[in-house]
């Protein structure tokens, strides 16, 4: 890497002749950490036109430099710091500075002390990552993604890739989730009623700034993802916590005033229980009479291996009083945060303006990436190789939980990619967790999904998507070995 000769300067307060200069210059950069090792300097006629000085200045300056070992010359091709240049030294950390500002009054409104657990960046290294949501790089289709990125980039699709959509999106990306996988889930939408999120988390935001305020009552499931609950505590609405039983979100325990209900049916978060056909009948007069809307996050269908899954809450809803969430980031990667809202066209016109107002859109580039991925089949194609891998690492996964003696608590029906898992009473397996970090195994807490302020502590999640079947049997055995 070749260092900018706009970088160089002469110091006024520097002492000494213009050779000398340049040589502190230059140490000095060297010393800081400015200029590393292998780094391209200027040539000698480049820096002396930029400083305006004399060539041979600069030539003296570097050959003294030479001379110390601090750079180094490799024939035609210029100057480097040298290998042998010396470490700049660990520079001692910066002091609080003093600052006049009262953030504790300065600040209008708080978005942190959550319960949000903290997923570490490194959990790849771990051997046994039993962790949920993050993608397996063996089961992915790179060599097609790339294509279908290196296709976005082209010409053809310059439009796609720079074009300000403002408050739209690609329309071939939509044309996709409209004709190919709503019907899927048996939902017939217009493309005036699909919104393209940040993920499944922009889209239950966005659902949450339009359909609350202050005054009204949301109903969420407990436990619960943790992230909607701390989106709903942020948004200042009434919120009533309700447990879930084996069939999922009882409709009977949703209380008056209630305006609107979040719910994962098809998979519940975390428990993996599915609610079953008359439930969600249920589910939905309990809606009309309370005249509540209903969220639907169903952000795991795809992973329905064992069983085709039941028909969405959505695709029942004969009120229009359903808003459907969707994501891609389970089935493809996290990072891509590609999601979307399905909902009437008065709802998805609000969501819309105020994503607008926040982000603009998602990026043109992801959104035609994605669409030619999905469009071309290979899709599909991962989604069966993902399927076959997951039901063979669920079969392994449940016999070693049998042979340990471990307690399920709950799976999903028809599959999914984590079994929540009950440790024995007294055990705290947050600290359990913590200490199996030493032993190369990653587990989920559950007290983070639970409302209470005093969470059951027994509760945690195996997830399977991201660790081979042949680590599973020995990974299940250290955790057995920590519980007991």
């Amino acid at each position: 890497m070749a260092i900018p000769v706009e970088t160089f300067f002469l110091a006024p307060a520097t002492q000494g002749t213009l050779q000398a200069r340049i040589q502190q210059m230059i140490a000095g950069g060297i010393l800081s950490g400015r200029f590393r090792r292998g780094e391209k300097l200027p040539s000698t006629r480049g820096l002396a036109t930029h400083l305006g000085i004399s060539r041979i200045t600069v030539t003296l300056a570097y050959t003294e430099l030479l001379a110390n070992d601090y750079i180094t010359a490799r024939g035609r091709s210029g100057y480097f710091v040298s290998d042998n240049a010396p470490e700049p030294p660990l520079a001692p950390a910066p002091a609080a500075r003093s600052e006049t500002v009262d953030w504790t009054r300065a600040i209008g409104q708080r978005f942190t002390g959550g319960v949000t657990p903290e997923k570490p960046q490194d959990w790849a290294s771990f051997r046994y990552p039993f962790i949920y949501g993050q993608a397996d790089p063996t089961l992915f289709d790179h060599a097609n993604w790339r294509l279908c990125a290196v296709q976005a980039l082209g010409a053809r699709d310059f439009t796609a890739l720079t074009t300000d959509y403002y408050d739209q999106d690609d329309p071939q990306l939509i044309e996709f989730i409209a004709r190919h996988t709503l019907p899927r889930r048996g939902i017939v939408a217009r493309p005036s009623e699909i919104l393209v999120t940040l993920g499944a988390q922009n889209a239950l935001w966005l659902t949450a700034q339009v359909l609350l305020t202050q005054r009204r009552l949301a109903a969420i499931e407990d436990p619960c993802y943790h992230a909607l609950r701390d989106i709903l505590m942020q948004s200042r609405c009434r919120l009533a916590a309700l447990p879930v039983d084996a069939d999922g979100l009882p409709p009977e325990s949703i209380p008056e005033g209630t305006d609107v209900i979040f719910t994962t049916p098809s998979h519940q978060c975390p428990t993996s229980a599915t609610m079953p056909m008359e439930r969600r009948r249920a589910l939905l007069d309990r809606a009309r009479e309370l005249e509540a809307i209903i969220v639907e996050d169903d952000y795991e269908f795809e992973m329905s291996y064992l069983a085709a899954p039941s028909p969405a809450l959505k695709s029942l809803d004969s009120d229009g009083r359903v808003v459907y969430v969707g994501s891609f980031s389970k089935s493809l990667f996290p990072g891509l945060r590609l999601g979307y809202l399905v909902g009437s066209e008065a709802f998805i016109r609000e969501a819309r303006a105020l994503r607008a107002s926040v982000l603009r859109h998602p990026p043109g580039h992801i959104q035609r990436t994605a669409a030619y991925f999905l469009s071309l089949g290979h899709y599909d194609a991962q989604i069966r190789r993902m399927a076959r891998a997951l039901a063979e690492r669920r079969q392994v996964l449940e016999e070693a939980i049998q042979r340990n003696g471990l307690t399920i608590a709950g799976r999903g029906t028809f599959g999914g990619s984590s079994i929540w898992m009950h440790a024995p009473e007294g055990v705290d397996t947050t600290k359990v967790a913590f200490d199996l970090r030493a032993r190369g195994v990653l587990i989920e807490s559950g007290a983070p999904f639970f409302a209470a302020a005093d969470p059951p502590t027994a509760f945690y999640r195996l997830a399977y998507s991201s660790i081979p079947s042949s680590r599973i049997g020995e990974g299940v055995r250290l955790v057995a070995e920590a519980l007991a």
